[in-house]
């Protein structure tokens, strides 16, 4: 099996050709969708992949800004090609029509949330240049899925949906919905404490906020969004505040790896 690669106007975006049909209705996926796929799965699983977008012959994969292509992409053509000798879909259907929300089943505060984030959320941050769609509602939290732009719309969605649905105590990624073991290891507390209590309290000054993606083995996987996100300090916040203040804290953490999509910033500086 022979896979082409073809490089395109985003330097952190490669195109992969694998001469099969990949998946013709089209997708574009992040790490929570990845178990609708077992081809994303696969991917994401390499570390530093912030988006995957499914076309009818292509894929393309969007890596953090401090990945370097000579590393990533020989891992990417390795992980394509095991997809296809295992003979499994691209897209899971089943698994993915489980995952979908549907407004038929949606009842009580879970109706009203998606109504509000489809009606009058949805809209703004799209103006934005981001997105945000609503994925569930469990013990008074909503679940949204973020993207681009749309997470500095944090703050101003929580008192939106809490105003308007009483039932609604606290709004959050729907990232967390996913298993994610090194969260709840010692390290993984350690930095969540860290960045909680220390480092988001000043980053919020300017519009922004960091958040724990993972934890794995020594290596710790954050996002930069809001206001952080395709700043052009940003790289300069990571490494020389929270990549230090981190280690620092957790010595058995010899990576901070930085997973954010800057290109889709609302000020897309690594665009």
């Amino acid at each position: 099996m022979f896979i082409q690669t073809e490089e395109t106007i985003h330097s952190d975006t490669l195109r992969f050709l694998p001469g099969r049909d990949v998946y013709a209705p089209g997708a574009d996926l992040t790490q929570a969708d990845a178990a609708k796929s077992p081809l994303a799965k696969r991917i994401f699983g390499l570390g530093s992949v912030v988006k995957i977008s499914l076309g009818a012959d292509d894929i393309r994969v969007t890596k953090s800004g401090d990945a370097e292509w000579h590393v990533l992409r020989p891992q990417v053509l390795a992980a394509v090609m095991d997809h296809y000798m295992s003979g499994m879909e691209v897209i899971d259907e089943s698994a993915a029509s489980a995952n979908e929300v549907s407004e038929e089943e949606l009842t009580g505060p879970a109706a009203e949330i998606k109504e509000i984030v489809d009606s009058r959320i949805r809209p703004a941050a799209k103006d934005g240049g981001g997105d945000i769609t609503f994925k569930a509602f469990k013990d008074g939290i909503a679940y949204l899925r973020f993207e681009g732009a749309a997470y500095g719309l944090m703050q101003p969605i929580q008192n939106m949906l809490k105003h308007y649905v009483p039932e609604v105590e606290d709004v959050r990624d729907a990232i967390d919905l996913e298993d994610r073991p090194g969260l709840q290891t010692d390290e993984g507390k350690a930095i969540l404490q860290l960045l909680d209590d220390h480092i988001n309290p000043q980053v919020a000054a300017h519009g922004g906020h960091i958040s724990l993606i993972d934890v794995k083995e020594d290596t710790a996987f954050v996002r930069l969004e809001g206001g952080c996100q395709g700043c052009s300090a940003s790289s300069a916040t990571l490494r020389q505040g929270v990549e230090v203040e981190i280690k620092k804290l957790v010595p058995s953490i010899a990576h901070v790896i930085d997973v954010t999509d800057h290109s889709a910033g609302a000020n897309p500086y690594y665009n």
